[in-house]
């Protein structure tokens, strides 16, 4: 391949990493200006955050199909032309354009995500496909940046969260002109050792197969599937959406006063997932995978059972009042709002250890007269815990882009027969879209009813039940060819 083939390939992977990424995180501060504007209950902030996922759960049951029968990369086209229509849909400024803009938008995420992963790993040579599969990663991580950047800056905006959304379009754009200039595909790349004779007969084989192939004893199916499916679920139950799409919520929960300081806390995280993914990209080839995703999820366990102790003390460990019949919209136990949203941490809980009782505005978010106390850490001590705990979370960020993230979907494309490698890969994508949506849809009831801490120190259980199945299940595959690594786990029951 032309050198400036691949670099135009490598352009359209990271392109769509970024706006897939973009589109994940920009909810996280869009949403505490929707929830004002538009007086939001928990369930419509929840069915609005989720929507996205509903989107892409819906293009995992239906987009191998459209990938297979219309092209690699007429497929990227279509997602660029839903990406660019759901945009508009955004803009209209009601909830029900919002649902169904976000809805357009997931749709179209999960086509790129997987046209973008087959397209680029059959345009480019193995020795290759490694490092292009995790600039796509990168490319996440530089979005889910850039989302939080976007939420800081037009966070006192009105209506910045139009803006938030719109900007999508920037990056879809270059993308959608970059994918003319490719061509329109090859033939699947072959391993090292694995004859050209034997892509028909791959080709042909993969006809015959079907879901229940994967879950049957021969080949020793049914391990792999168990450990693919062990990667996904337990990549969302440990709660990583949650604190990617509900980062500012967090944190003006336990302590961040204004819109801006919780927001500004969500961009370090993003700064953190950008430098670890990049780290993980030097060491996947070097340390392993499976020292990469057991000590990742160790870290991720102690920091979130950290969180959960420590959040005990937040307001938000308090019930939360989502189903109250006497509140007009939906408020949470948040601090008080510094006027003009001053960067500044919330130090003093003063007048806002009680209980919301009256509904009154300020900065254009609903806040509440107090008349009891709640146990919330006073004067310095409540600082040095809020800053405990936004280190937890950049540990918690940074122990998943080292393991959970990149390592996921490398070993989902390592792990599977070449025959049945994109039907498995889009039959496990189901589940991590479901999983994905039902963690996202019921976080804010869930903290309503066993409140901040709970939910956290139930993430950190998850955590360490991850660690422990990945310690007995899964093999490392550093090194390996694809057939060395498909004859090993045939035989290893």
């Amino acid at each position: 391949m032309g050198s400036s083939i691949l670099l135009l390939a490598s352009v359209v992977s990271a392109l769509g990493g970024l706006v897939f990424g973009y589109e994940l995180g920009i909810i996280s501060g869009a949403l505490l200006q929707l929830q004002a504007e538009f007086r939001l209950s928990c369930v419509q902030q929840e069915a609005l955050v989720s929507s996205l996922l509903i989107g892409a759960l819906l293009a995992s049951i239906a987009g191998g199909r459209v990938i297979d029968r219309h092209g690699r990369r007429n497929s990227i086209l279509l997602s660029n032309v839903l990406i660019l229509s759901g945009s508009l849909v955004l803009l209209i400024g009601s909830y029900p354009a919002l649902v169904a803009g976000r809805i357009t938008v997931g749709f179209a995420m999960c086509i790129s995500s997987m046209s973008c992963c087959i397209f680029v790993s059959e345009m480019v040579t193995p020795d290759r496909r490694g490092f292009l599969v995790t600039l796509y990663e990168a490319g996440i991580t530089v979005g889910i940046l850039a989302a939080y950047a976007m939420n800081y800056f037009l966070s006192d905006s009105k209506r910045g969260w139009k803006w938030m959304f719109g900007l999508a379009v920037a990056p879809t754009l270059i993308q959608l002109v970059s994918i003319w200039f490719l061509p329109a595909g090859s033939n699947r790349s072959l391993s090292p050792g694995e004859p050209r004779s034997t892509i028909e007969n791959q080709e042909a084989d993969e006809v015959q197969y079907n879901n229940a192939y994967l879950f049957q004893r021969k080949d020793n199916m049914r391990t792999r599937t168990v450990i693919g499916l062990g990667l996904v679920l337990f990549q969302q139950f440990t709660g990583q959406p949650n604190v990617l799409f509900y980062a500012s919520t967090i944190f003006r929960s336990v302590g961040f006063r204004s819109n801006a300081s919780a927001v500004l806390a969500s961009v370090g995280l993003g700064l953190v997932k950008v430098f670890t993914t990049l780290t993980s990209m030097v060491l996947s080839d070097r340390v392993g995978r499976r020292p990469l995703l057991i000590s990742g999820c160790s870290v991720m366990a102690m920091c979130l059972i950290a969180i959960g102790l420590l959040s005990g003390h937040s307001l938000t460990s308090a019930k939360t009042h989502c189903h109250s019949e006497d509140l007009e919209v939906n408020r949470t136990d948040l601090p008080h709002l510094a006027a003009g949203n001053q960067l500044v941490f919330d130090t003093p809980f003063d007048e806002s250890q009680r209980p919301l009782r009256n509904n009154t505005q300020d900065d254009g978010v609903l806040v509440g007269q107090s008349d009891g106390p709640l146990a919330s850490p006073p004067g310095a001590h409540g600082t040095v815990v809020n800053w405990i705990i936004l280190l937890c979370m950049m540990a918690v960020v940074s122990a998943y882009s080292v393991g959970f993230g990149p390592m996921t979907w490398l070993l989902l494309s390592e792990i599977f027969p070449a025959a049945v490698r994109g039907r498995a890969f889009a039959f496990i994508n189901c589940f991590n879209w479901a999983a994905n949506l039902l963690v996202t849809f019921t976080f804010l009831n869930c903290t309503d009813l066993i409140g901040l801490s709970g939910m956290f120190l139930l993430y950190g259980t998850s955590a360490v039940a991850a660690a422990v199945f990945f310690y007995f299940m899964l093999p490392e595959t550093k090194g390996k060819t694809l057939e060395e690594i498909d004859q090993e786990l045939r035989f290893n029951r």
